[in-house]
């Protein structure tokens, strides 16, 4: 992660996550956010597993994205990912997807991850992992 607070995660499309017409499938998207998101929380210095273990999940509450132009068969795609707000029992992540090669903005997302414990019950985010998300402002407009 740069000093910035900003991840970034490269991913070429491949043949099975296109339409006929060779655009991707809205739903990738989604994984390529997951994708994302878990790599900042390693790069930030907690493996999401490493959550887990402390006996906390980060479960999807809200999904949000804005599609602008398409990504397409053997695109090499960057996601950026930062942290936009950290409250006691949530936090929301931001993303850029973006051509790598032109840097065509392609969409913008964002996800509100709930804090739960081992009963799946909303629970206060573990201060070890608070102090490892720093927010940021957002890079680009999130639309």
């Amino acid at each position: 992660m740069d000093p910035s607070g900003i991840s970034t995660t490269l991913v070429r499309v491949n043949y099975s996550e296109t339409d006929q017409m060779g655009v991707v499938y809205h739903g990738r998207y989604v994984v390529w956010l997951d994708i994302a998101r878990t790599e900042h929380l390693r790069e930030a210095g907690m493996a999401y597993r490493a959550v887990e273990e402390t006996g906390y999940r980060l479960a999807v509450g809200e999904l949000a994205i804005r599609f602008g132009q398409p990504a397409r068969y053997d695109d090499l795609i960057r996601v950026r990912c930062w942290v936009r707000e950290v409250a006691s029992r949530r936090v929301t992540f931001g993303y850029a997807v973006e051509h790598a090669e032109s840097g065509r903005l392609l969409a913008t997302a964002t996800t509100a991850m709930m804090s739960l414990d081992a009963a799946m019950a909303p629970a206060r985010l573990p201060e070890s992992v608070r102090r490892l998300l720093r927010a940021v402002p957002d890079p680009v407009r999130i639309l």
